[in-house]
């Protein structure tokens, strides 16, 4: 039983927001999914229950049939995609549907551990939030797997950590060493912008460079504030990569760059960007039509 079927909130976050899918699938229009849409769009054959499901009674679906591979990899595309698009109700979905995996793997990660169980809990959440926002790529199969392996190694530092421990009289006299932080190095992201404002790379794709390569962003949300597709994000990304890679082999973004480079990594943004702006007028003349 879980514990949205108690009248108390709970301390832990994992369960707490158990209780916040069951608030938000309760009543006469609880949140659902069209699968016959999800048979339409990917694939005539797909084994899934028919109509617009419920998530509750998704899940219990899910649940009963391990083997739907197909089906189930098609249901947590669409709601990682919800949650990053659609904002906080569809991010409580998708760990509502999760839950069940998410408590099994918390109760086992919690077996002897000798802190607040909570703290395992709320490590699983997190791992799994992590990557439901930004580090679970939908290109790639086995979605749900890999949402709840992030969970699962979340949840599993916690208990190395604890694991690992010893405990000392007086900390002290601990070797200063071990207790030292480690110095940053690099600045990846000024090298980047150098390259933004030289014209190596286009200063429209500096920022999402950024987020999705350093920050490890999930490109979904940033396409779409872009207003382009997911594909053509990835592309333009893929050719920014090639550009940096060769600017920084040829010691452009290290040294001081000559006014002859200048002037031709600008005339080559220029042309970029007159492809770029005459491929978004086709577009938009082939959507009118």
């Amino acid at each position: 039983m879980f514990v949205s079927d108690t009248l108390h909130w709970p301390a832990s976050h994992l369960l707490a927001a158990d209780a916040a899918f069951v608030a938000l699938t309760r009543g006469p229009a609880p949140l659902a999914i069209d699968c016959d849409r999800l048979a339409r769009d990917i694939d005539q054959d797909l084994v899934l229950p028919c109509g617009v499901v419920p998530l509750p009674v998704l899940r219990d679906w899910l649940l009963t049939h391990p083997g739907g591979y197909a089906g189930r990899d098609a249901v947590w595309r669409e709601l990682v995609l919800r949650a990053r698009l659609r904002g906080k109700e569809w991010t409580i979905a998708a760990v509502g549907m999760a839950m069940p995996a998410l408590v099994r793997i918390a109760g086992q990660l919690s077996a002897g551990y000798r802190g607040d169980a909570a703290d395992i809990d709320n490590e699983v959440l997190t791992g799994f939030l992590e990557a439901l926002r930004d580090h679970c790529d939908l290109t790639g199969p086995a979605v749900y797997a890999s949402l709840t392996m992030a969970a699962f190694r979340a949840g599993r530092q916690v208990r190395l950590a604890d694991d690992q421990v010893v405990p000392v009289e007086d900390i002290e006299h601990v070797v200063p060493g071990s207790r030292t932080p480690m110095v940053p190095y690099g600045h990846p992201d000024l090298l980047v912008r150098r390259a933004g404002i030289l014209r190596i790379i286009d200063e429209a794709d500096v920022q999402p460079w950024i987020e999705v390569r350093l920050g490890r962003r999930a490109p979904e949300p940033i396409a779409a504030r872009l207003g382009i597709t997911v594909d053509a994000l990835r592309m333009r990304l893929a050719r920014a990569d090639d550009r940096l890679s060769r600017a920084v082999a040829e010691g452009s973004l290290t040294g001081v760059a000559s006014a002859a480079a200048v002037a031709a990594t600008a005339a080559r943004a220029q042309r970029r960007s007159r492809i770029r702006a005459g491929r978004a007028g086709t577009r938009r003349v082939v959507g009118a039509t």
